[in-house]
């Protein structure tokens, strides 16, 4: 594994590289990482991986201060994994210019995520790009934990850049929690109330099958959860796989979720048909 640590390095490095495979990260490694990179080496001649806190996706400053971090950890993992690349920037080579044009979603876009987490996917897809044009990757993967991130960046980056986006299935703890860098920071007793959650939804989800009118048991469900375990749910919604726009049919749904555990905002989804 070789280490890069600004964007001279990185381009000297890689230009007489073709079929590159980027795995994006903000550190914190965990399995749902590795498996994207496992992937990755699967289906690219060469990988490479980035360690980038980016601050323009955050819309709380202590948000981003307590973001977890542990490089040592990291770098452990990945000189394990054996990829080809690392790419640790600081935040002046991400961003040494200035956007001619300022990214904004579509009213239809603003919805999930986006509608609680103001300027957070313009960060995102901002970062995405700069990334893409510094690395020139043949496939970018990512999870499908982050699905409407998933979906916003593919439909950016593929328009415009010789680049797939891969979507990988969402690694799950053995409690059922999906798998995230935040869980660092829920203490015991949370984590083990957020995998009851996760458990819950996985139960109801397969009640489901044989309902008719759905979208009235989700309300239902919102309000059952939010008082047994007493937490603070943003969105509770059944949408549409593809367009993301709101179902009431569980064919080629998913059903997203978002709600705050003692201050942590964790996000889930799951699908049907």
């Amino acid at each position: 594994m070789k280490i890069l640590l600004n964007n001279n390095d990185l381009n000297k490095t890689l230009k007489k590289y073709k079929n590159i495979g980027f795995v994006p990260t903000m550190g914190s490694i965990h399995r749902g990482h590795i498996s994207l990179i496992n992937k990755s080496k699967k289906q690219c001649s060469t990988t490479i991986v980035t360690l980038f806190v980016n601050p323009t996706q955050f819309n709380k400053k202590s948000d981003f201060k307590n973001y977890p971090r542990n490089i040592d950890k990291d770098l452990s993992i990945l000189k394990n994994l054996k990829i080809n690349f690392l790419y640790i920037p600081k935040t002046k080579d991400i961003y040494k210019y200035k956007r001619k044009n300022k990214i904004k979603l579509l009213k239809n876009e603003d919805i999930l995520c986006a509608k609680y987490r103001k300027d957070h996917f313009e960060g995102v897809l901002d970062v995405m790009e700069r990334f893409t044009k510094l690395i020139n990757p043949k496939k970018i993967y990512m999870g499908e934990k982050d699905y409407q991130q998933y979906t916003l960046v593919k439909k950016f980056l593929e328009k415009k850049y010789n680049t797939k986006i891969i979507c990988s299935k969402t690694i799950r703890e053995k409690n059922k929690l999906a798998l995230s860098s935040r869980n660092l920071l829920l203490d015991n007793k949370s984590y083990y109330k957020a995998g009851k959650i996760a458990e819950n939804l996985i139960r109801f989800k397969k009640t489901l099958k044989k309902k008719i009118n759905v979208n009235t048991l989700i309300r239902e469900r919102k309000i059952f959860l939010e008082k047994q375990y007493k937490i603070k749910i943003e969105y509770f919604e059944l949408r549409n796989e593809k367009t993301l726009k709101l179902s009431n049919t569980m064919f080629k749904s998913k059903i997203f979720l978002a709600y705050y555990l003692n201050k942590i905002r964790l996000i889930d989804n799951f699908w049907f048909l």
